[in-house]
């Protein structure tokens, strides 16, 4: 794993600016000056003509006008809002786009908006509503309608860097607060922000980031299995990924084999083939890695490319389709599936370590007396329950498409939905991964095992278990802990 998008995203935090270059302002420049000569001579979508199926009629002449209507009548999104930092990262990747020239957006109007991001201004904006076809016209409408500063506009978070903890408020006072005046769009300048993939890709890049760290984990995880159960380290030698020849399965076979100890042999116990959740590791989340590695390529082709309609390009204006957002959505759907993949793995060799036929004399369940006590039954209870929901959450949203705005959007990608839906995959993997880290930490006692490095760090977060107790902080607790530790480099 590279850490690129990790360094991308870098560039888009909380404490990053953006500003504009020399190069960058000629070409944004010229970018203008081409769409300006064009509209005076022959027909423009959203400028001389109106929006979508209504490209057939007039627009209005007065360009404000025009481009108030367009991201007024798109604040229609609902549900959950999208993370301050995945709303960051969205409008940041609007603002960077817009930069290559090939979007004739007013360099002023583009300053306008650096101001505000430069100075922590983050509109609350729904996560439901996108099609991902003419780029993620809703998501993005509602930030736009945020950054005017109008009483119609949503909310916009009073503390991003805190969440949901920091309560919102309307953006003519977050805007006042940070001493930064609100945008007053053009009709170009309205069409190229919402005109793009900016809140599909943003999610798609956050989620992509966590679930390089989720493998991490995992990696680790089944080294620890194996070394608590005395498993045969035979399936993690890189002679055996060597001939496989998938380079993935070497990575992941050289993140197990760091958790065995030196000169870890199979014991006298365990059998010469252990069941697949052990066995077969590096070959899953290798292809797992692998994967990732082929949509890290789409992720950031698509952050570097520019996803407007119309653009501009070789001095003239030329109109298409660059706003489909079907290469982030195939990426996303791809993260659905190997997320799934790391899940399955995890909760079956949970079902492994609690399981007294498998887990090397421990008692069922890990329970500390068992009938008195339970021990991880609700854990592995739960984690099935995690697993099923995972099933269900990651059917295609592709396949889901459904033509509208007169048929003039018949082909929609979703890829919002399905970046949205991998979000919630990874929330209930980050569970599984902690009820099998909470396992790993009792086995560890249970077994005598002296811990170090990350497995000391869970063990001191987590007490022995004695007697039973509500565990759900501890599994989230542990998750995040794992997750924080295992997180891609993100310095350049």
């Amino acid at each position: 794993m590279s850490g690129a998008v990790g360094r991308l995203l870098a560039e888009s935090a909380f404490d990053a600016k953006i500003e504009l270059t020399g190069a960058d302002r000629r070409r944004m420049a010229a970018s203008r000056a081409v769409f300006e000569r064009a509209r005076l001579v022959r027909d423009v979508y959203g400028a001389t003509r109106g929006f979508g199926p209504l490209v057939g009629y007039a627009a209005d002449a007065d360009p404000g006008v025009q481009g108030l209507g367009l991201i007024r009548h798109l604040a229609a999104g609902q549900g959950e809002p999208l993370s301050p930092a995945v709303t960051r990262t969205m409008v940041w990747l609007r603002l960077r786009g817009m930069t290559a020239g090939h979007s004739a957006v007013d360099p002023e109007l583009w300053q306008r908006l650096a101001d505000q991001w430069n100075a922590g201004f983050t509109p609350v904006v729904p996560r439901d509503g996108s099609l991902s076809a003419s780029g993620d016209l809703v998501p993005l409408a509602h930030a736009a309608l945020a950054a005017t500063g109008a009483r119609e506009s949503q909310l916009a978070w009073a503390d991003p860097r805190d969440g949901a903890a920091s309560g919102t408020a309307e953006p003519a006072e977050v805007l006042a607060g940070l001493g930064v005046p609100g945008v007053v769009w053009d009709a170009r300048g309205a069409l190229a922000f919402v005109n793009g993939s900016g809140a599909c890709l943003a999610l798609a890049l956050h989620n992509h980031r966590e679930l390089e760290a989720a493998v991490r984990v995992a990696a680790a995880a089944t080294g620890r299995l194996a070394a608590l159960l005395g498993a045969d380290p035979d399936p993690y030698d890189d002679g055996l990924s060597r001939v496989r020849n998938q380079p993935g399965q070497r990575r992941a076979a050289a993140l197990i084999r760091a958790e065995l100890p030196a000169g870890h042999t199979r014991g006298p116990q365990r059998p010469l083939q252990e069941r697949y959740s052990l066995r077969c590791a590096p070959q899953v989340l290798g292809a797992v890695l692998d994967q990732l590695a082929c949509q890290e390529r789409v992720l950031l082709a698509e952050a570097d490319g520019c996803t407007d309609n119309p653009v501009t390009v070789d001095g003239t204006v030329r109109h298409g389709g660059n706003f489909h957002a079907a290469p982030v959505g195939l990426a996303s759907e791809s993260h659905a599936s190997c997320a799934h993949q790391v899940a399955l793995l995890l909760e079956r060799q949970l079902a492994l370590l609690l399981d007294p036929r498998s887990n090397g004399g421990l008692p069922p369940l890990l329970a500390a007396v068992p009938g008195r006590d339970s021990g991880l039954a609700g854990v592995q209870i739960a984690a099935s329950s995690h697993l099923s929901r995972i099933r269900q959450l990651g059917y295609p949203a592709s396949m889901t498409t459904i033509p509208t705005n007169l048929d003039n959007q018949d082909h929609v990608p979703l890829a919002l939905n399905s970046a949205a839906a991998v979000a919630d995959v990874l929330a209930r993997l980050r569970w599984i991964t902690g009820g099998l880290l909470l396992a790993l930490a009792e086995a560890g006692r249970r077994t005598g095992s002296r811990p170090s490095g990350l497995w000391a760090r869970l063990a001191d977060a987590t007490p022995p278990l004695l007697h039973d107790r509500p565990l759900a902080p501890e599994i989230t607790a542990l998750a995040a802990l794992a997750l924080t530790h295992a997180a891609p480099p993100t310095a350049p």
